[in-house]
């Protein structure tokens, strides 16, 4: 289901976003929250890739 939303999320974290939802959670603040993290991962990514290409250079 996930590639079919082409949501860039793996089927586990989809059904528990999805029961989230059912739960009550507001779907407006969750989706939120995984733009948050999803743009947080991608800053430390770029951080990680920083660092090991300074290390490559000392």
């Amino acid at each position: 289901m996930s590639q079919i939303l082409n949501c860039g999320l793996d089927q586990r974290t989809l059904a528990l976003l999805v029961a989230l939802i059912e739960n009550g959670v507001n779907p407006e603040a969750l989706a939120n929250v995984v733009k948050e993290l999803k743009r947080e991962t991608q800053a430390l990514k770029i951080d990680e890739e920083v660092s090991q290409n300074r290390k490559q250079f000392r």
